[in-house]
């Protein structure tokens, strides 16, 4: 049994659920949401149910996942299965196995002022601080993305792509 702890982090955004979608999705948009855990951060992949996806440092050292479950604007379960280090995809090792498989998902909950966005993660206790500290400052980057682009009509929400 993968030794982690689930953590949660909420958000009230001032944008629909389909706005504040996009933006977790949309590949430019993550890079700047992302950034909060690494400058440079992107994603390799699709957001499709039961796809490989693979989050990246600018280093090429990261994360390989899945899309374990995706429903559009409502909600997006991410399964991390393994570690990336110099190119090479790490699944078995005993360090992984310690925690690995972990889940990140995020609810999407509707309301009169716009989206409640709900991070659930689980992690493994040497990560604990790092991502307490970084989810906050994400999630107030996505919150200015997804309200200034629902204000401007910018980014809108669509039913097709990732995730769809």
């Amino acid at each position: 049994m993968p030794s982690t702890k689930r953590i949660q982090f909420t958000a009230t955004i001032k944008a629909p659920a389909g706005v504040v979608w996009r933006h977790v999705t949309d590949p430019e948009s993550y890079r700047r949401w992302a950034s909060a855990f690494a400058e440079g951060s992107c994603f390799e992949g699709s957001w499709a149910p039961g796809a490989k996806i693979r989050f990246l440092a600018p280093s090429g050292d990261g994360m390989v996942s899945e899309i374990a479950e995706s429903r559009t604007h409502e909600f997006l379960s991410i399964r991390h299965l393994g570690l990336i280090a110099n190119g090479v995809e790490d699944t078995t090792s005993e360090a992984v196995r310690a925690w690995a498989p972990a889940c990140e998902n995020y609810t999407f909950l509707p309301t009169a002022e716009g989206t409640t966005m709900v991070v659930d993660q689980d992690v493994a206790a040497e990560w604990e601080d790092y991502i307490t500290e970084a989810w906050p400052k994400a999630l107030g980057i996505l919150k200015a993305l997804s309200e200034s682009s629902s204000v401007a009509g910018g980014l809108a929400p669509r039913s097709e792509g990732p995730g769809a």
